[in-house]
């Protein structure tokens, strides 16, 4: 990344006491202090300065994304994370922290210390179930403010760096609305990434409301990128306001799929995994034992369905999903390593004893890579399975920036060791997640183990609890709910502190599970069957740690006072209605959503469009038409959805119009029969459903046949690179093009216009 690399060196260098004192002279000339100018961005109120014993705690969360429980060293994992572990050995590991078994869910019960179903997500930010389901809408409820609001009501100065997916995804557009974006839930300045994932060599970047143009940058890395970033706000803060705390919320796009490294990363772990996860999982088992991380008792889960024995895989396979795991190692290692340097630059401006770090893993890892693992995001998001021999061919490009891979359930299930299932499952290896909790000046029981059951909305209340803030009754004139986290505090400094959580309820696409005094109680449903045919397993934790023998059948009325639990749980947190559905909800477009219309017409000079908010074409009759004015000598695209992994692209090269449909495993192509006229012209690609997920492309010029394919489209989601009218940035979508940069239309566009036959959508009936 160039000069951005320095940036350590640079700020040993600089003289904070210097700027420091420069500042506070103008501030005493101006005749006002640092306390009277500070302002909430999204309050814009005079400041209540916290009680003096806190009033200089600065708190940071640092969140991994898709992390399972054994990946730390510090929680028995072979891979290199010394960062991490540093702050375990000077703080606390807890190994009964539980996330939601998903991301948007998760992020949201952090930030606001309720729970996500009470604070309106119930399912990722990108499903809109209607207004059926009030609780499954995308976005936070303006009666549960967060943390940042919170704090900046207290004098705090809050940053957001990363991953966001925390408003409704039809809203990242240019044009908001920004509501739901960080600056409009009380950060003050925001870096990062609004989507679910992102890619971190091209990532689509947003700074505080702005959608960033992308300009390429040769050695570019998203997570280096969003640490730099946040260095920067830190020295900045320190410099001019040394006596203001800041509240810093860095979520990673670490370890979410794509797995993305620089090669050097990959080949430090050349050979680590050759023996096989069945060996590796069990070496992480027997060092978490040694390192009492989970009791000596404790029993290794079987192996997941569909997870083969290592040994009874061929030679070329064991050579492929090593290639995996080296690649996802490596990548930890790199975020590892962008922790450390956050650290540094804490230590360098003497920040880090008063500063209370939280990091976590937002749900268990996933699965999603199927058997083979896959190179392609857009073909495992959309539930199809990459041949063995399709993967294989791309083995040597795995970690780089021509694949965006995902490494196979095996190596998942290894992360989530000991426990059994994935992220999206309400058994322990969906929930049950690293949390290590660092703070030298309050914490003096440095490098212990905490086994209190503690939930994600339980962190923000204890950081209310730790700076002695009373959560406001109403914020922004909006009368806020009660923050229902339990305070784990007093676990700081005692190891046998009894805390007031008593019981913590779970639900994620129906699955359903209930905690309450040590005991769990977990349905098991399938999906399309009635919840009330769901047969529920119990569990004795304080026996059993990994959930691996159902005490139902002994202890029946245990089960349905569980069950009476969860119930009242429930009712209480806004879960009903409940649905198991789940993928097909992406394409759900009720009456109020932004994209339920039924025309759009964009100008070229449109900045670009998230796919999130871009028209849905997925699995519906449409017509894109664009009226250009052309010469013979003109090309270039005319508009381009995705990238080189999945996406299309209406273009003209070569005197003719070409539209690709790019679905991730197979290219379809349509050139027109004839050159283009010179002049007004108009150009239309017409689709036509005849079927699920298949159809009829055509291509049109002045409205007559230029071309037609028949074709089968993803069912679910087109790309995770959006819309661009004039041009394809990012990576291009085709490889007719792939070498001509931008590939930018010389002619002249008048306007895209997007039509179809109808506008809402129900897809949950």
């Amino acid at each position: 990344m160039g000069e951005k690399k320095v940036f350590s060196s640079y700020l040993t260098k600089l003289s904070v006491f210097s700027t420091v004192a420069l500042m506070a002279s103008a501030f005493t000339l101006a005749g006002c202090s640092t306390e009277t100018i500070v302002q909430s961005s999204s309050t814009k109120q005079k400041v209540q300065p916290v009680s003096a014993s806190k009033a200089d705690t600065n708190v940071i969360y640092i969140v991994m994304d898709d992390t399972g429980y054994s990946d730390f060293g510090s929680y028995g994992s072979e891979i290199n994370t010394p960062n991490i572990d540093r702050l375990a050995e000077n703080g606390l590991r807890y190994n009964n922290f539980h996330a939601t078994p998903v991301c948007s869910p998760s992020r949201a019960s952090m930030l606001t210390g309720r729970n996500n179903h009470a604070v309106g997500m119930g399912q990722v930010a990108n499903f809109d179930f209607g207004e059926e389901y009030p609780n499954r809408r995308g976005a936070i409820v303006p009666e549960a403010g967060t943390i940042a609001e919170v704090l900046g009501e207290n004098g705090y100065i809050n940053y957001g760096l990363g991953k966001w997916h925390l408003a409704p995804t039809t809203e990242l557009t240019p044009a908001g609305p920004f509501d739901n974006w960080p600056l409009g839930k009380g950060f003050d300045r925001y870096y990062g990434n609004l989507e679910d994932s992102s890619d971190q060599y091209r990532p689509e970047m947003t700074e505080d409301n702005s959608l960033l143009p992308w300009i390429e940058e040769e050695g570019y890395h998203y997570s280096e990128d969003i640490v730099e970033k946040a260095q920067q706000y830190i020295v900045d803060q320190v410099s001019v306001r040394p006596d203001q705390p800041f509240f810093l919320n860095l979520a990673f796009g670490a370890q979410h799929m794509p797995h993305q490294v620089p090669q050097e990363y990959i080949d430090a772990y050349d050979g680590a995994y050759d023996e096989g996860w069945d060996v590796i999982r069990e070496q992480r088992f027997e060092k978490q034992k040694e390192l009492g991380i989970i009791p000596e008792e404790a029993k290794l889960a079987p192996s997941n369905l569909g997870v083969i024995p290592w040994d009874e895989l061929t030679e070329e396979k064991k050579a492929v999903y090593t290639r995996f795991q080296e690649t996802y190692a490596g990548f930890l290692t790199h975020t590892d390593e962008q922790i450390g340097k956050l650290l540094d630059t804490l230590e360098e401006t003497e920040k880090l004893d008063n500063t209370l770090i939280v990091l976590i893993s937002d749900n268990g890892a996933s699965s999603i890579g199927g058997e083979n693992g896959s190179t392609n995001q857009s073909i495992a998001y959309n539930t199809l399975t990459e041949s063995f021999e399709d993967v294989e061919k791309k083995v040597d490009l795995i970690g780089g920036e021509y694949t965006s891979s995902d490494y196979p359930a095996g190596w998942a299930q290894v992360s989530n060791t000991p426990f059994g299932k994935y992220k999206n499952s309400t058994y322990a290896g969906g929930i049950r997640t690293p949390m290590i909790v660092h703070w030298p000046n309050e914490i003096t029981a440095k490098g212990e183990i905490r086994d209190q059951f503690v939930h994600i909305s339980d962190i923000t209340a204890s950081v209310y609890d730790a700076l002695e803030i009373t959560p406001p009754k109403t914020l922004n004139g909006v009368k806020q709910m009660p923050v229902t986290g339990t305070s784990f505090v007093e676990t700081f400094n005692d190891a046998k502190a009894v805390t007031k959580k008593k019981t913590q309820y779970f639900e994620m696409s129906g699955n359903r599970m209930i905690y309450h005094e040590g005991w769990k109680a977990i349905a098991v449903h399938t999906k399309g069957q009635p919840f009330e045919d769901d047969v529920w397993e119990l569990y004795e934790m304080e026996k059993d740690f990994t959930e691996l023998n159902s005490v139902a059948d002994k202890h029946p009325k245990k089960v349905k006072q569980l069950v009476k639990l969860w119930e009242k749980e429930a009712k209480e947190n806004n879960v009903y209605p409940l649905t198991d559905h789940f993928l097909n909800a992406i394409a759900n477009l009720p009456p109020d959503n932004l994209r339920a219309r039924k025309t759009f017409v964009f100008y070229p000079e449109m900045s670009h469009l998230s796919e999130s908010a871009a028209p849905l074409t997925t699995n519906r009759s449409y017509d894109i038409t664009i009226p250009i004015t052309h010469s013979a000598e003109d090309e270039g695209v005319l508009l381009a959805l995705g990238n080189d992994k999945s996406g299309y692209t209406l273009y003209i090269k070569d005197n003719k119009l070409v539209y690709e449909y790019n679905a991730g495993t197979v290219r379809y192509q349509i050139v027109s029969e004839k050159e283009l006229v010179a002049g007004e012209i108009e150009v239309q690609f017409s689709y036509e459903k005849t079927g699920n997920n298949q159809g009829i492309g055509n291509l049109l010029v002045n409205k007559e046949s230029a071309g037609q394919a028949e074709m089968t489209t993803l069912p679910f989601k087109t790309s995770f690179e959006g819309l661009d009218i004039g041009q394809d940035l990012y990576y291009p979508v085709s490889e007719a093009y792939a070498e001509l940069e931008e590939f930018s239309y010389t002619g002249e566009i008048d306007q895209v216009i997007y039509e179809f036959e109808e506008a809402s959508i129900n897809t949950l009936q």
